[in-house]
Parts: C-alpha cells; sequence; structure tokens
C-alpha cells in the first residue's frame, strides 16, 4: 500500500476549485478525502508534503479563501479528490465568520455522498483541544468516519510524544466515528508522510 500511494501522489494534483457555498461544489463521481484542522496547525505544508508539492496549497492561503473548501484532483485520469477544508479556531475572527464556517463545514459534512474520511490535524506541541472537540462532535453526528492526524511532531520530544499519542488515542477509541490509529507526522522532517498517503489510498478503497 505505501508504494502504491507513493506512487499515486507522484502523478497529477492539481487544484480545481474553491467552494464558498454548497452551490459551488463540484460533482461526486469520484471519492473525497477532507483534511480539517485549527489555522495554525500546519495543514497547507502537510498537503504539500503529502503530495510532493511546495506550493499545492498555497492557493487556500490567499486571502478570503480561507473560509472556502477547496477541492484538489488527485490521477489522471480522475481516481479522488483531496478536500481542504477551512481552518478553525481564530482568536480574533468575528462572530460571523465562524457562524458562516459551522454552517459550511456542518452542510458539507453531512450531505456529501463522496465523502469517504476526514483526517483531522491536531498540533503535537498541545494535543486535542477544546477548538478541535467541536469538529470531532461534527464528524461523530454526521457520522463521517475520520482519522486524527498529529502534526509538527519534530518540535517536541520523543517521551512527549508517546504521550501526547497514548493521550489523543485514547480519546479517539471513545468517539463513535473515530479510526483508532493515529498517524504521526512532521512535514518539515517527512515523517509519516508515507502512511499518510496508504491512509488515503486506504479510505477509498
Amino acid at each position: 500500500m505505501i508504494e502504491a500511494a507513493r506512487k499515486t501522489f507522484a502523478g497529477p494534483v492539481t487544484f480545481l476549485k474553491s467552494a464558498p457555498t454548497l452551490a459551488f461544489l463540484p460533482g461526486q463521481e469520484v471519492p473525497e478525502v477532507a483534511f480539517a484542522g485549527r489555522s495554525n496547525v500546519g495543514k497547507s505544508s502537510l498537503l504539500n508534503a503529502l503530495t510532493g508539492r511546495n506550493a499545492l496549497a498555497r492557493t487556500s492561503n490567499t486571502p478570503g479563501r480561507t473560509q472556502e473548501l477547496n477541492f484538489f484532483d488527485v490521477g489522471e485520469p480522475l481516481r479522488f479528490r483531496l478536500v481542504d477544508m477551512p481552518g478553525y479556531g481564530f482568536a480574533k475572527a468575528p462572530k460571523d465568520m465562524v457562524r458562516k464556517w459551522r454552517y459550511l463545514v456542518n452542510d458539507y459534512l453531512r450531505g456529501r455522498q463522496a465523502l469517504k474520511r476526514g483526517l483531522v490535524l491536531i498540533d503535537a506541541r498541545h494535543g486535542i483541544k477544546e477548538v478541535d472537540r467541536e469538529i470531532l462532535d461534527m464528524l461523530d453526528g454526521a457520522a463521517v468516519s475520520y482519522r486524527i492526524v498529529l502534526t509538527k511532531t519534530d518540535k517536541i520530544k520523543a517521551t512527549e510524544l508517546i504521550e501526547v499519542r497514548e493521550r489523543t488515542e485514547a480519546e479517539a477509541r471513545k468517539r463513535p466515528a473515530a479510526h483508532p490509529d493515529i498517524i504521526a507526522t512532521s512535514s518539515e522532517k517527512g515523517m509519516g508522510i508515507p502512511e499518510l498517503r496508504a491512509a488515503v489510498l486506504e479510505a477509498i478503497g
């Protein structure tokens, strides 16, 4: 699976479109895997590391795009799509922006037949925070199977990583839609990236 996943992501990966509302969503002809995480969790870096591109996810960093669902096509012919969900947890975000985010994400999660798996990114330095539990609750409520991915693991000691991993796995086991296995990654060092690619391939079946 690791080698098949490496080959898949070495092939074409292209930005398709941004969807500010459900009306702009692409068709559901292929399976989708969605990435969720706090706005500073390193989602763009991880997407770039996953696909082996330096600037694939930069599209979602431009002002105004942060509150949209960004779709990326993988494969030629098209095999599946990656969905970069808007980051959450901005300390200074206006209430209407937070509300818009919640409606968009909740509606997408609840109504999207093509969505096969969510990948929830958690900063290894902090573990699961209250703001993360909101998205986990949404995924559980929508019955969308998801997997927790620890990011920035190179920024903490090995003993701390073991501890945060155990805590995260314990929480995942209590949640109905969560995959019990956690993937620990580092975009900078490449740690866990082959496993993450394989997890995406496994999710689409």
